[in-house]
């Protein structure tokens, strides 16, 4: 019996923030606050895409 394996991208997500900071140079003022808006505008793609394909 195979092993359920834990998805490396949870539900919801395009590109994890742990992946997306590792592309961008030091971060000057808040972090939070810019992992705050990447989530939000990751969220936003994920169910842009969802809806296109759901749609056509």
């Amino acid at each position: 019996m195979s092993e359920m394996r834990e998805p490396k991208v949870k539900p919801g997500v395009c590109i994890p923030w742990a992946d997306k900071l590792k592309e961008l140079p030091e971060i000057p003022g808040d972090e939070e606050l810019f992992h705050r808006v990447w989530e939000d505008i990751d969220a936003l793609a994920y169910v842009y895409i969802w809806q296109v394909l759901l749609s056509f």
